[in-house]
């Protein structure tokens, strides 16, 4: 297992009386394991879990999840899950948990983010895969 970054940036945590909104980040750039570059990202509240390598449940596990305030560049359809929607959002996982070749990237349902609405505004549906 490889942590990649398990500390949040400072002034990220949420408030505490709710999580905090998710804001579009121009100029920040995330280039993933497949060369795919993206210049923006959202950063959103999110509860720690397991990130898959496609979008639904049955797809293996990359990574994982352990920070609370994350970065997401872009979104999908993929399984229905509990948060009533299709929607999964792609990432870095904050720790590499099974093939490292991908470096922990995948998606996380969106029932695990606290975006509102899903798929969240500004953020650009990912390319077919």
């Amino acid at each position: 297992m490889v942590l990649l970054a398990a500390v949040p940036a400072p002034g990220t945590a949420a408030a505490a009386d709710g999580p905090a909104p998710c804001v579009v980040r121009e100029g920040r750039p995330h280039t993933d394991w497949t060369g795919m570059r993206w210049d923006a990202d959202v950063l959103c509240d999110n509860t720690a879990g397991d990130v898959r390598l496609q979008s639904f449940f049955s797809s293996p596990v990359v990574g994982r999840m352990v920070t609370t305030r994350s970065w997401f560049v872009c979104w999908k359809t993929g399984d229905p899950h509990q948060g009533g929607n299709r929607i999964w959002y792609y990432t870095q996982g904050d720790v590499i948990t099974n093939w490292p070749l991908w470096k922990g990237w995948g998606y996380v349902p969106a029932f695990r983010t606290e975006t509102e609405p899903d798929p969240f505004p500004g953020l650009p549906a990912c390319l077919p895969s």
